[in-house]
């Protein structure tokens, strides 16, 4: 199996994994803002130290200003999301990102749309609104924090793909920095405005010890993004955007086994039709 796919599986499972330790750490105090703060602030000074010339780098690309800001508002999101909702329909919504892989390489990469793209997107959106949907009726719209948070992070994180690929000639010392920083600066932005408004607690941990999960889980994190970075920028974005569907089995097995989420008819028919959507994006690019 080509290595670009290998490196977005991980990075899908990690993330299919994710929300568990997040729940973890902030039963112990520590909200999933402020955990992805420290979190990726200790694989950002790793990335700045080792990495020389891609500060300066970061700083005169514009387009590395976009994958910051793309990114950040991913983890933000995700993390937020999978930490305070249900995981199964988070990781759904958050999985509508074909759909705007779509849009955004027709818009940034200037790929064409083609009859396929329209079915795909079809049904990407019926399957959005079926998940959606309430149960007594009513309007498909967002319920809950969490579920907007799974639809802002699937739009930014597709954006972030497309952004990468566009990105491909920046060193990849520039592109990881652009990406920890955006965790940093995103997160950290939110996680402080609404501290200071008494919506979140200030970080804090029951004892030092809980430092050594946290030190792993930024390693592990840290792998992570490298790799997406490296699969991202060697696969077309919508090929990526499949590949990263690693991430809903993982992320809904452990939920339903853990308690981290629930699965009823209407949502297994509405992830369906958006696993659907994304398997065509697949289909379309198999060569002829």
């Amino acid at each position: 199996m080509p290595m670009p796919i290998l490196a977005l599986m991980f990075n899908a499972t990690v993330w299919g994994l994710s929300w568990w330790p997040f729940r973890q750490f902030e039963a112990a105090g520590l909200h999933p803002l402020w955990t992805t703060v420290i979190m990726y602030a200790l694989s950002w000074g790793v990335v700045l130290v080792s990495q020389r010339g891609a500060a300066a780098e970061l700083l005169r690309s514009p387009g590395l200003w976009l994958v910051l800001l793309a990114a950040g508002t991913t983890n933000t999101a995700f993390n937020w999301g999978v930490a305070t909702g249900d995981v199964v329909r988070v990781v759904l919504l958050f999985y509508l990102m074909p759909l705007w892989a779509v849009l955004l390489a027709r818009v940034v990469l200037k790929e064409p749309l083609t009859v396929m793209a329209g079915v795909r997107i079809a049904l990407a959106l019926g399957g959005a609104l079926v998940v959606l949907a309430p149960s007594g009726g009513g309007w498909p719209v967002p319920r809950t924090l969490a579920d907007g948070l799974g639809l802002l992070g699937g739009l930014t994180f597709a954006f972030n793909n497309v952004m990468l690929r566009k990105q491909a000639a920046s060193s990849p010392g520039a592109r990881a920095l652009a990406m920890f920083s955006g965790g940093v600066i995103v997160a950290g932005l939110s996680a402080g405005v609404m501290a200071g408004q008494g919506l979140v607690g200030w970080p804090s941990l029951p004892s030092a010890w809980w430092c050594v999960p946290l030190a792993g889980m930024a390693l592990l994190f840290f792998a992570s993004n490298m790799s997406l970075q490296f699969g991202a920028t060697r696969l077309p974005a919508n090929v990526t955007a499949v590949v990263m569907l690693t991430e809903v089995p993982v992320a809904a097995l452990s939920a339903l086994w853990l308690g981290g989420g629930s699965l009823n008819l209407p949502t297994a028919l509405g992830g369906l039709a958006i696993l659907a959507a994304a398997m065509l994006a697949a289909w379309e690019r198999r060569p002829g």
